[in-house]
């Protein structure tokens, strides 16, 4: 299993107290604003095990990200390879979910920019996909702070009713190739990896 520690972040296997955190985050209307509804306790813990599931079998997935600092459950972030049917598939994706308190602070980029190295350089991927409804401009803004080209595809969502405002969605990539450049230019961005390690439990 993969664990990495960032400056200020440390992206992890999920622990049984993340869960009831975890839980408030996916009841708040706030977080889940461009998701089409929030989570029941029930569905986000079922949500949790499914992700804890993934990382146990694979060793790397959306990650629990904790602050360093303050030894807190931020959220995830992290990399999924889709189940559902969409025209890029199958690929992996880069996604995230944090508590609204740790908005504005660069924790997703600087968890993504930390998930992203991993994808490239340990799992030896040629790109990483990321999506979102074209209504939500935080998670663009990260996107294209990821250096993310916008493919200019749009789609529906599979999983999104059809009468949703939520359902257009873009479609933002970056291949290897842009990524090692970008890395290459700017070699101590904020997300730069202190620890990367592989656990047996």
């Amino acid at each position: 299993m993969i664990e990495i520690q960032t400056k200020r972040l440390l992206l992890r296997q999920w622990r049984q107290e993340d869960l009831p955190i975890f839980a408030r985050l996916n009841k708040d209307p706030v977080v889940m604003a461009y998701y089409p509804s929030i989570l029941s306790t029930e569905e986000s813990n079922v949500l949790a095990e499914k992700l804890v599931n993934l990382i146990s079998e694979r060793g790397w997935g959306f990650w629990a990200v904790e602050s360093v600092r303050h030894k807190s459950f931020v959220g995830f972030v992290g990399l999924n390879e889709p189940t559902y049917e969409l025209s890029v598939t199958p690929c992996v994706e880069i996604g995230w979910r944090l508590s609204k308190e740790y908005w504005g602070k660069g924790y997703a980029t600087e968890a993504a920019k930390a998930s992203l190295n991993i994808a490239f350089r340990r799992l030896h991927l040629k790109e990483v996909y990321s999506f979102t409804s074209v209504l939500n401009q935080k998670s663009r803004a990260v996107m294209e702070r990821l250096n993310m080209v916008n493919t200019k595809s749009n789609f529906t969502h599979p999983r999104i009713p059809q009468n949703s405002p939520l359902r257009e969605h873009v479609l933002y990539k970056i291949d290897k190739q842009r990524w090692e450049k970008v890395t290459h230019s700017n070699s101590t961005h904020s997300g730069k990896i202190i620890r990367e390690a592989d656990r047996c439990s």
